[in-house]
């Protein structure tokens, strides 16, 4: 068992689990499980942080934009990486150079802020997906559509999004709330499906995991292949999508060997007809905090969305 990616594993599924569970569902010792989770948060090798869904936030269009570029990527790359829309920007290999994850509010915002990448100097062209259905995603939390917020919760989920395994303790501290108050607190935002707590893990070539982009064509319905990719361990993220694919996945590997083998293992689904490939070279952002206060500092009134 490699120790490591299983730890990572269980906190993409519940980032606070405790380090008694962690170790009970590993079949390590405490002593081991806890020194091994604060080794690699202090090296940077994974962060526990919260993640707002998206449609919570009135985000209700989520895109995928590659890039080619003119030279070198860094003056495009430091462009998107400021952008309070996009979530991932990442350096690649294959036929473009970039790729971002991209989150606003509506058609015509997208259409706002294509207008704005292709005109980066730079940016020679863009090719666009838009996202459907997110099929798995350890950062959309499928939010119900049926709670509001008001200013402690914002406090709460905002030192969370730094800290997503902070004590409920120092949480009470912030907000003066007495620790069971906040458990109960930031227990009904992830059960109402407001924040999601998981673990993002540094990928890329300086890093122990590699990542790579598939975008996939599909002969047939896209049911079943959905089903394989939501449930397969190497898959990190998975969408319909509209475009030039139908669906696009993340595979993130130990090695090329194992990239190569999911690769091929992606290729004899049932119903999969073609598939581009992209190497995520460098993460250059991933980052979902998104502020919950007015841009003067005030107390939020109660938030809440709907789904459109």
């Amino acid at each position: 068992m490699d120790f490591d990616a299983e730890l990572i594993r269980e906190l993409q599924v519940d980032g606070r689990a405790s380090v008694n569970a962690l170790a009970g569902r590993l079949g390590q010792s405490r002593a081991a499980v806890s020194a091994r989770l604060r080794a690699m948060i202090a090296d940077g090798t994974v962060r526990v942080v919260a993640a707002v869904d998206p449609v919570f936030l009135g985000q209700h269009v989520l895109a995928h934009v590659s890039i080619r570029t003119r030279g070198g990527v860094e003056p495009v790359a430091q462009h998107l990486r400021g952008s309070p829309e996009t979530v991932l920007v990442s350096a690649v290999g294959g036929a473009h150079d970039l790729v971002t994850e991209v989150r606003v509010a509506s058609m015509p915002a997208l259409h706002e802020l294509l207008g704005r990448i292709r005109a980066l100097p730079g940016v020679a062209d863009i090719n666009t997906l838009i996202y459907t259905d997110v099929v798995k995603g350890f950062f959309v939390s499928e939010y119900h559509g049926d709670i509001t917020i008001d200013a402690i919760d914002a406090a709460l989920i905002e030192q969370l999004q730094r800290d997503g395994r902070t004590s409920y303790r120092s949480l009470g501290e912030t907000v003066r709330l007495s620790p069971s108050a906040v458990t109960t607190r930031v227990q009904r935002l992830i059960d109402a499906g407001v924040i999601k707590i998981s673990a993002v893990e540094a990928r890329g070539l300086a890093h122990r995991q590699l990542s790579m982009g598939v975008g996939l064509n599909l002969a047939g319905a896209d049911d079943e292949v959905a089903e394989a990719l939501r449930t397969w361990r190497g898959v990190d993220f998975a969408a319909r999508t509209l475009g030039r694919f139908d669906v696009v996945t993340t595979l993130v590997e130990p090695s090329a060997g194992a990239l190569y083998a999911s690769l091929e293992r992606l290729r004899s689904i049932p119903g999969v007809s073609r598939a581009e490939a992209w190497f995520h070279l460098a993460v250059l952002k991933e980052d979902y905090a998104r502020t919950l206060r007015p841009a003067g500092g005030g107390i939020p009134q109660p938030l809440g969305a709907t789904r459109g």
